[in-house]
């Protein structure tokens, strides 16, 4: 008869194992989802994002207009 001896090392890297799998799943499936619904144009474009703002310029064109 075999025994196995597994001490907490073992089972440490067995857990570890286990939650970075799951994380690439994760990760991998958002990714492949975000690709299909890209590709059938139900991806939303979200239109609160700026790609810069400069308040200098907001200001001296509201100052500008007021004149």
């Amino acid at each position: 008869m075999y025994f196995l001896y597994f001490d907490a090392g073992i089972a440490a890297m067995v857990v570890q194992a286990v939650v970075a799998a799951a994380a690439g799943i994760v990760l991998f499936s958002k990714g492949m989802m975000y690709r299909i619904k890209s590709f059938f144009g139900l991806v939303r474009e979200n239109k609160d994002t700026y790609d810069s703002i400069d308040f200098e310029e907001q200001g001296a064109e509201n100052d500008d207009h007021k004149e």
